[in-house]
């Protein structure tokens, strides 16, 4: 259940042995600046606009559209085919697979994406892993510190896993669609295929193929007017 082929294909990233002998899922993250350093070959070999910034020890894959505005700092590796679009800040050790869209005014810092992955307007991501085709709405935020500071616990039917992770954001699933300004609090895991409606504040594991649904109550009333 939480294991990265719980959540992942693995044979949709070239990245996937960043998870060779691991138990859990989230062990992944503690691997991800390690695996930057040691696969990294600079070079830039897509099209970057002169009105962005890529620092020296970056790789970007044929293909790759680097628009205006765009800060790309390193060690960062992306892949083929991306769009890294106007605004995008992408702070290091970060991994983005082929064909994946990195948004306008997004921020991406310590994490791995799988090829296709969509995270394509005003959102920020962190200390995350986002499988193939997943796809946040706009506005989508990823908390990945805790409000006080302690290591994450993941709690799924009331077993407690501790992470040994101080900053943990959010596992999403391959073709998982989270809806426009949610929230994923500290250590949320969301299964392959699962749904989430708008404005939902998550947190805990949500299993495969499931639908997270939000209802609201509305009062609508008679608008009155000053004399």
């Amino acid at each position: 259940m939480l294991r990265p082929e719980d959540f992942f294909d693995l044979s949709k990233s070239k990245h996937s042995d960043i998870f060779d002998g691991v138990e859990f899922v989230w062990d992944g993250l503690k691997r991800i600046p390690d695996y930057v350093k040691a696969n990294l070959e600079p070079g830039i070999h897509g099209t970057v606009s002169n009105l962005a910034y890529v620092a020296d020890d970056v790789y970007i894959g044929p293909g790759t559209v680097v628009e205006p505005g765009v800060m790309i700092k390193g060690p960062t590796i992306i892949g083929a085919d991306c769009e890294i679009r106007a605004g995008a800040y992408i702070r290091g050790n970060v991994i983005v697979g082929n064909r994946a869209v990195v948004g306008n005014s997004t921020e991406l810092k310590v994490c791995l994406l799988f090829d296709e992955a969509n995270i394509p307007h005003f959102a920020y991501v962190g200390d995350s892993i986002f499988g193939w085709k997943s796809h946040l709405g706009a506005g989508v935020k990823i908390s990945n510190l805790k409000i006080t500071r302690t290591p994450v616990v993941v709690t799924i039917e009331g077993v407690r896993y501790e992470t040994g992770l101080k900053k943990f954001g959010a596992i999403v699933g391959d073709e998982a669609e989270v809806g426009c300004n949610s929230v994923l609090n500290p250590g949320t895991m969301i299964g392959p295929r699962t749904l989430t409606y708008t404005n939902v504040s998550l947190f805990g594991y949500y299993p495969p193929d499931s639908l997270v649904k939000l209802r609201q109550t509305h009062e609508v009333v008679e608008r009155r007017y000053d004399e």
